[in-house]
């Protein structure tokens, strides 16, 4: 079985940002995401720039059966993954009882279960290869978000699993880290239909910069990887700041409504 690095959510921004730098490194990749010819796109970019041609799986992780079709398609093309990046994942901005119930569990399919349930299906084969597991959470995961309260919840759940799995694995010879970034300009805005208050910019990372942190602070074997100085400051208030401070700030920057 020839390994493999399975990036998902690889169509755009920090996805496909992770994928240039892993195809950089030297890995044979398997892209997945729903889009078929973004992802097309993307193969044919780093094929031009000489680098193996990744191969590409189109899938919308979302379904229930979606991971179990991806592992049976690997193996039929006896592709093993060494590497593991879950960067797939949405938001959506707007007061949690007025959001549409159906696309708020959609989120929680995507960001939790399916990350959930690709970290665990091939944890034998990245303990074969000691290889990784790069898990993209955010600093939204270190308090609560009104306004965004199920995609901050996400990314907290995201947080905590990465880190106990990080001392889980430590026998098996497998990288475990969960990436953090902060604000970071993609397609992540339009689609939870949120614009980035001003301070929110003055600690923007471009999704190259990101990638690049993420792969290192993995390859580093890093727990968690806060991506930014500037960041990596907020998170370090976050810890000495009551939440019911935090909560007020959050209400005033996002809108969210109260009953």
């Amino acid at each position: 079985m020839k390994p493999v690095t399975l990036i998902t959510g690889a169509s755009s921004g920090i996805g496909a940002e992770l994928a240039r730098v892993f195809a950089a490194h030297g890995h044979a990749l398997v892209l997945v995401a729903r889009r078929q010819d973004r992802l097309d796109a993307l193969a044919d970019d780093l094929a031009k720039a000489g680098r193996p041609r990744p191969v590409v799986l189109a899938s919308d992780l979302e379904q229930r059966d979606a991971v179990a079709k991806l592992a049976a398609e690997l193996s039929a093309r006896e592709l093993e993954p060494n590497f593991v990046v879950n960067n797939a994942g949405f938001g959506l901005m707007g007061d949690a009882a007025r959001l549409d119930r159906n696309e708020q569990l959609a989120m929680i399919d995507l960001n939790v279960r399916a990350l959930t349930e690709l970290s665990l299906s091939f944890v034998d084969s990245l303990t074969r290869h000691r290889g990784g597991l790069l898990n993209v959470a955010s600093v939204a995961a270190f308090l609560p978000g009104p306004g965004m309260a199920v995609y901050y919840a996400t990314k907290a759940y995201v947080l905590s699993f990465t880190e106990a799995l990080h001392h889980e694995w430590s026998g098996r010879g497998v990288k475990v880290s969960a990436l953090c970034p902060g604000p970071v300009p993609t397609e992540f805005q339009s689609r939870a239909n949120m614009e980035l208050p001003s301070a929110a910019k003055m600690i923007e990372l471009p999704p190259d910069r990101v990638a690049q942190i993420g792969y290192d602070g993995l390859m580093r074997g890093q727990r968690v990887v806060v991506a930014g100085l500037g960041n990596k400051l907020a998170v370090s208030l976050m810890h000495f700041t009551p939440h019911a401070v935090l909560l007020r700030a959050i209400d005033q920057r996002t809108g969210a409504a109260k009953d």
